[in-house]
């Protein structure tokens, strides 16, 4: 597993970890924005669950527009042989026991099994199923989409009339119901240049927040901007910068697939393994993943492994997994204290480097790109990547 690579990611704070602390953490990798035919996805939650348990992956949260997976829902499969096919390799798979359908109008029509269902068949010690909802909001013709990871109750879209209010107030739900319930979730911003819905200036409005999607694998999010909208690493950034300079908790970065497509696969659909997190925890439970997470003891990544990440006397470092044939070039990306706008500070070509850092900086974090393609990307020629969070200096 890739959990056996990974060591000593420290709190991301100049005041470092000690290797002790860092021995009782296992790393996990999980995706947090994916969708079945609970609604726009194209296969059944089980099957979804048993692609990204079969694939590696530690902890998934199946997050379907406006919905918790409860009560009762009938799909209708697609009169094609690709979907009626595959609903007979459902069927094959889980058993007649286990699937309920019906064909008296002519078409077939099956039973979704609800997240208290699938969790208990599909979940296990090694692979944790989280409950997730996208709330998913419109402003006019702004799409405003936000998901809520560990979420116990139904959040419905709030329908305010500008898109900052519209997510204030999914935030403050969450947030609420957290408290209400003392059970630990979290908000995150889902592709916020998607049909360029969400601005920069929206998200710098926002008090709670403290995760979104610097790269989400849907075909038309438009990761990295155009030629009048900044991309979203940009937007990470700028982002942060505003949060120092009030003295807010900065905003973390996600890599997600935000898949929908399970039957079709390439460019111009929306599949799963593009993007996950990787999170260092003290145990596979909702609790301790989001814990660390608020910590910061995680990153994005595209396909690029790290073998350490850690900080101490002020120092970064930072290694990369290699694959034979496979370059890396490490760029240590912040921004300081005497400029309003980041950069690179530091480049290196090659699998490890350090940085030095002082309290002259706002923040400062690493990106890591490979020369290895990506495998059905995003965008056609992108190249395996990571992000580590951005650490500050605490004065």
């Amino acid at each position: 597993m890739i959990r056996q690579f990974l060591f000593c990611l420290c709190l991301l704070t100049l005041a470092g970890c000690s290797t002790s602390d860092s021995n009782k953490l296992t790393w996990y990798k999980g995706n947090l924005h994916t969708h079945t035919y609970w609604s726009d996805g194209d296969e059944f939650p089980e099957v979804v669950l048993d692609w990204y348990q079969s694939h590696g992956y530690d902890f998934i949260g199946l997050s379907d527009h406006n919905t918790i997976a409860s009560g009762e829902k009938w799909v209708v499969i697609q009169k094609s042989p690709l979907y009626e096919n595959s609903f007979q390799e459902y069927v094959k798979k889980f058993g007649d026991g286990w699937v309920q359908y019906k064909t008296d109008t002519g078409r077939i029509q099956v039973k979704l099994k609800t997240y208290q269902q699938y969790k208990e068949k599909m979940g296990r010690e090694d692979f944790l199923i989280i409950p997730s909802e996208e709330i998913t909001d419109r402003v006019g013709n702004k799409p405003v989409h936000m998901n809520a990871t560990n979420l116990q109750l139904f959040i419905p879209p709030s329908g305010d009339t500008t898109v900052a209010g519209t997510m204030q107030k999914t935030i403050d739900a969450v947030l609420k119901q957290r408290e209400q319930t003392g059970v630990p979730m979290f908000p995150h911003i889902n592709h916020p240049n998607f049909g360029w819905g969400v601005t920069v200036e929206d998200m710098i409005s926002l008090k709670g927040e403290q995760f979104f999607e610097v790269y989400n694998g849907h075909p038309l999010v438009n990761n990295y901007g155009d030629s009048s909208h900044i991309g979203t690493e940009a937007m990470w950034d700028k982002i942060n910068i505003a949060y120092a300079k009030r003295n807010q908790s900065l905003m973390f970065g996600l890599a997600t697939d935000d898949s929908h497509n399970y039957h079709q696969f390439g460019r111009a659909f929306s599949n799963a393994g593009r993007g996950w997190v990787m999170v260092q925890a003290e145990s596979l439970s909702a609790e301790a993943l989001i814990a660390a997470m608020e910590a910061g003891r995680f990153y994005a990544s595209t396909g690029v492994t790290l073998s350490h990440y850690g900080i101490q006397n002020n120092e970064i470092q930072i290694h990369v997994v290699e694959e034979p044939g496979i370059n890396y070039t490490i760029e240590f990306v912040g921004v300081l204290k005497t400029e309003s706008e980041s950069r690179v500070h530091k480049k290196i070509d090659g699998s490890q480097g350090n940085f030095t850092f002082t309290e002259d900086f706002v923040f400062i974090r690493t990106k890591v790109t490979s020369t290895k393609p990506k495998e059905n990307p995003f965008q056609e020629g992108d190249f395996e990547m990571a992000w580590t969070q951005p650490v500050f200096s605490k004065e």
